[in-house]
């Protein structure tokens, strides 16, 4: 993660950590237009399903977040939903989306 910016590299370390903590399929952390973070793990119970960026951009809008300055998710999967996608555009038109594997290595940057 040597190319990232630390602030970058900060939203990256708290959803893995996120993932790690509870064992999730993902974890996610959107950082806001005022440098505030929030992290998140994916949500799967029998009533309701949400991913890890949905409920970290739920987290910033509903403490008061008007923009998006990046987004990260750790993930398995090569790519995150386009609907996740939307989420963070929503409220984060410009924010880049750092997508990292478990272990942290960055492997995309959607723009």
């Amino acid at each position: 993660m040597s190319e990232l910016n630390p602030e970058d590299a900060k939203i990256i370390t708290l959803a893995r950590s996120a993932r790690a903590r509870t064992n999730a399929a993902e974890g996610a952390a959107v950082r806001d237009e005022t440098g505030r973070t929030y992290s998140a793990t994916s949500v799967d119970l029998p009533s309701l399903k949400l991913s890890a960026l949905k409920v970290a951009v739920a987290m910033a809008v509903s403490s008061g977040a008007e923009d998006l300055e990046a987004a990260a998710v750790v993930t398995k999967a090569g790519t995150p939903d386009p609907s996740d996608v939307t989420a963070v555009r929503d409220l984060g038109p410009k924010a880049p989306i750092l997508v990292a594997a478990p272990n942290g290595t960055l492997t995309k940057t959607l723009g």
